[in-house]
């Protein structure tokens, strides 16, 4: 047994270096913190705003006010895109619940059967708002000719007929649906084509995505886009120039609510989701779009060469068609034959340019829906609000 006093000289005897390293290691530590700070906060107020905003809109959907602010588009063309969904105004697909607005594919056998939707069955849409009559009200299965009644219905709304904006916000506050080839999109167009038919007179997407799941190869529903859509024609478009998307990487788009906005000035466009900084695209207006889309200087117009109009001569500088009143839309599609679903990708069941697309995808059925949830609140996009700010 010990007895009398222990030494215990690390008591009294600091190590010098020891007590060197610990204060080091916590300057460092603080000065990582302050420069993070400092930066996120200069990052902020250098982020250009587009000035005093007038409120113009504003739906929280304590109904669905389809006299005065939403028009219901009623329509089996397709949309340009080759869609294999018919845009209805059934309150299947379009409805407003507990303060929210539902836009809902269903499949279209539910309603006239899958024998009718693959063969011999002539089907009209009933309140139709298609420019084309002849190929957006109504169609004909026939298994010869490898026609079918579009094999979705789902809703596509828009503030056409009530609010616009020149210069301004949007902020929609939405959850995006799950499903393999569901194509969400909350977007803009202009009132009126005054530089000429789409692409033209321009297109504001402010959020599209992809219902595939997070493995898809080509960007899920992990992913959302933002883009612009410009050019002397349709085949001439320089979207390519100006997109980019903002990726959720710890949860996807569909497993909560996120606010998708577009702020616009003749300064610059600003597409982004939840915040200013995680932005899809920031594009500023320093430079004509004739001249950012570096078109080639002469095309084929029909038999003839032409040199390559430009639509924006006589709109406002770097601006236009960027420069005029859009309007809002908010859709649900499914499949299309534009692209926007590669071919190869993730076990897609059609090409692109089979002349049968559509009757591939309808046949396929059983494949895709079995990914679609059969609860309808994580099947549609679910809009919680939308708010739409002139500039003043």
């Amino acid at each position: 047994m010990l007895t009398g006093e222990v030494s215990k000289p690390w008591v009294t005897d600091k190590d010098f270096y020891e007590r060197l390293s610990y204060w080091v290691t916590y300057a460092v530590a603080m000065l990582g913190i302050v420069g993070a700070v400092l930066r996120v906060y200069f990052q902020w107020v250098q982020t250009p705003r587009i000035g005093n905003l007038c409120l113009v809109m504003d739906d929280n959907f304590d109904t669905f006010d389809t006299q005065y602010t939403w028009t219901q588009e009623v329509d089996m063309s397709g949309f340009g895109n080759g869609e294999f969904e018919m845009a209805t105004n059934s309150p299947n697909n379009s409805f407003v619940q507990d303060g929210k607005l539902y836009l809902v594919p269903t499949l279209t056998s539910d309603v006239i059967g899958k024998q009718a939707v693959l063969d011999g069955f002539t089907y009209n849409i009933t309140g139709c708002t298609a420019v084309n009559s002849t190929t957006g009200c109504g169609a004909v299965s026939n298994l010869t000719a490898g026609t079918v009644i579009n094999p979705v219905m789902s809703a596509r709304i828009s503030t056409k007929h009530s609010h616009n904006i020149q210069y301004g916000k949007v902020e929609v506050v939405a959850k995006l649906p799950r499903g393999d080839w569901i194509w969400p999109s909350i977007w803009m167009l202009p009132v009126d084509e005054r530089y000429g038919p789409w692409p033209a007179s321009g297109e504001i997407d402010i959020m599209q995505a992809r219902g595939n799941g997070p493995e898809y190869p080509a960007q899920g529903v992990d992913y959302v886009r933002g883009s612009l859509n410009w050019g002397p024609f349709t085949w001439l478009n320089g979207v390519s120039r100006t997109f980019g998307w903002w990726t959720n990487r710890r949860q996807t788009f569909a497993d909560k609510f996120h606010t998708f906005a577009v702020e616009w000035s003749p300064e610059f466009i600003r597409i982004y989701a939840d915040s200013r900084l995680t932005y899809s695209l920031y594009l500023k207006f320093d430079e004509p779009f004739f001249e950012r889309g570096d078109f080639p200087p002469v095309v084929q117009n029909g038999t003839d060469f032409i040199a390559t109009p430009n639509p924006w001569k006589d709109g406002t500088k770097n601006v236009a068609p960027f420069d005029i009143p859009f309007y809002l839309i908010m859709n649900v599609a499914v499949g299309g034959t534009n692209g926007w679903f590669p071919d190869g990708a993730g076990d897609k069941p059609w090409l692109d340019h089979s002349l049968t697309a559509m009757r591939d995808f309808a046949e396929a059925q059983e494949q895709w829906y079995e990914t679609w949830p059969k609860n309808i609140a994580d099947r549609a996009m679910v809009v919680d609000s939308v708010k739409m700010w002139q500039r003043c």
